[in-house]
């Protein structure tokens, strides 16, 4: 199990000092975390937290709300299939059998060469697309059996790598904010007035 490494170290100073509270980048950490190790180790929560002032239990706590947090690791390429109502009208249950098949293993497991892990998901928010998969979070629509394999030959032979980063990479693009056009946000116990644009107006 891995801490954060130097040079993500730097970036998470970085990052934390975006914010008025260290504790509010601990969503981005975790995600610079999974970036860095594929799933998010135990010693990179207990890192984190010495980053942010709080303990491993409390970002532990933060991470376990959200689905794409993985604290075990993963295939290279987290094909998750949508099996909610439209997806599964339009033919999601086959398609995840299908999946299976293909792959040569159950919803749920990793193959023996740690490039694929399947999953089923809820609502990935495509219904007029159904059935929709996402690989790594990059969404896929109308798949058919067709489609499916064909994606998996392409992943196979790494021809949408510049497309589909390894699991984790949530962008491959890193937000940067020049210092001067930063918001100027101020810690919540210095708040002493109500934000500029109420102008004192009473909230319809």
């Amino acid at each position: 199990m891995a801490r954060l490494t130097e040079d993500n170290v730097r970036l998470a100073r970085e990052i934390i000092g975006r914010y008025p509270r260290a504790r509010s980048a601990t969503i981005p950490l975790l995600h610079l975390a999974q970036q860095q190790d594929g799933y998010v180790t135990n010693d990179a929560m207990a890192h984190i937290a010495d980053l942010v002032g709080a303990t491993p239990a409390e970002v532990y706590g933060t991470a376990s709300f959200y689905e794409m947090f993985k604290f075990e690791p993963v295939g290279k390429y987290l094909i998750n299939i949508c099996g909610t109502m439209s997806c599964a009208l339009m033919g999601a249950e086959e398609l995840m059998h299908h999946a299976e098949s293909t792959l040569g293993i159950h919803m749920g497991a990793t193959t023996p060469d740690d490039l694929f892990t399947l999953e089923k998901a809820e609502c990935q928010a495509a219904c007029t697309e159904a059935p929709c998969l996402q690989v790594n979070y990059r969404y896929r629509f109308r798949v058919t059996s067709e489609n499916f394999d064909t994606l998996v030959a392409q992943l196979r032979a790494g021809e949408l790598e510049g497309e589909i980063p390894s699991h984790g990479t949530v962008a491959v693009v890193r937000q940067s904010i020049p210092v001067d056009r930063a918001v100027g946000a101020v810690d919540p116990k210095d708040v002493t007035q109500g934000p500029a644009w109420l102008d004192g107006k009473a909230a319809l």
